[in-house]
């Protein structure tokens, strides 16, 4: 069994900067494209920022034809400011975090008021807004807690393009349904695991991401709406590489890196759901027509023969520890 994909599409990568994107860039040449997360140290919050990281991916990725939709990292605009970053090229929209909620977000929004003149200029020039939906609260109700602020969004400002990003609940499938301006991306992990997968027994660091994985009922809601195709329901990955040594010690870095193995593994998971004519909607189509895109012309073909994860992947002295590190997978890319 095997299925062709056309233009396969990130809609939430993180590359990082330095020796780990020059490691970690080449193993999602497989997508057609990405959006491409701006929180880096420092954040890329201006255009030409956002335009050197471009390059510096570009470089990374070699001779592979790869469409690197660039976000920036929200904070309050002017007109002006805008205007500029919508004429810069490669500018997909602006990344939301709540203050301090992730990796490296400490410079994120305190407060949504004084985002209000950004956002509605926002939504009349149709730029779109990314968020990361969590609140500080008690770890497993932070997305629960975050959806009356998307509420708000969608309501006060009926025509910006809103994407919940990496959904985690059931609640937020629900709200996705109630309101047109509202999109999400889920990602793989979602799709698969639970809390009891990070934590239940022996603590597994390479499964600990933000929002954390949560309950049986959540997980299942979130496949069968991916396995169903849900029109405003995207693949994002989250791929997230950290260190070893970053993973692997006390303050566990959050995200599970899981680029070179995303898109065997969702054909695994479809094929054996039976979902596999889904697959290209959700991998692509979706995102498409969301926005819009024209990603460059990339067929990449799965079949049903096993692929091993390698234990780690080692380059420019960095080491990231992959999603199913030394096991086997049924599915792989068909070089």
């Amino acid at each position: 069994m095997e299925i062709t994909l056309n233009a396969p599409l990130d809609m939430h990568l993180h590359l990082r900067d330095g020796d780990m994107l020059k490691l970690v860039a080449p193993l999602s040449s497989d997508f057609a494209g990405a959006v491409i997360m701006p929180n880096l140290v420092p954040p890329a919050t201006t255009p030409a920022a956002m335009s050197a990281y471009s390059e510096r991916i570009a470089s990374a990725m070699g001779e592979e034809s790869f469409t690197r939709y660039m976000t920036l990292f929200f904070t309050p605009q002017s007109e002006q400011q805008l205007t500029q970053a919508k004429a810069t090229p490669g500018f997909f929209g602006y990344k939301l975090y709540p203050a301090g909620i992730t990796t490296n977000s400490e410079g994120g929004v305190a407060n949504l008021t004084e985002a209000d003149s950004t956002l509605r200029m926002m939504q009349e020039m149709d730029i779109p807004l990314l968020v990361h939906g969590e609140s500080h609260g008690f770890v497993m109700d932070r997305e629960t807690e975050f959806l009356a602020v998307y509420r708000e969004l969608a309501e006060r400002y009926p025509k910006l393009r809103i994407c919940m990003e990496h959904i985690t609940t059931a609640a937020a499938l629900q709200l996705l349904d109630e309101f047109d301006n509202l999109c999400a991306t889920v990602t793989l992990q979602h799709l698969i695991i639970t809390l009891d997968d990070v934590a239940g027994g022996a603590l597994q660091p390479h499964l600990f991401c933000k929002p954390i994985a949560k309950r049986p009922g959540d997980r299942d809601a979130l496949l069968q709406a991916a396995l169903n195709a849900h029109p405003r329901l995207m693949f994002g990955s989250d791929s997230a590489p950290h260190p070893r040594c970053k993973k692997e010690a006390c303050g566990c870095a959050a995200g599970v890196f899981t680029a070179p193995l995303a898109l065997p593994r969702l054909a695994e998971l479809f094929a054996r759901h039976g979902a596999l004519d889904k697959l290209q909607a959700f991998i692509s189509d979706n995102a498409c027509k969301l926005y819009g895109l024209t990603p460059v012309q990339k067929q990449i073909t799965l079949h049903d023969v096993p692929m091993q994860v390698p234990a780690s992947y080692r380059s420019y002295g960095q080491q990231v520890i992959p999603m199913y590190a030394g096991e086997q997978l049924s599915w792989s890319v068909k070089r």
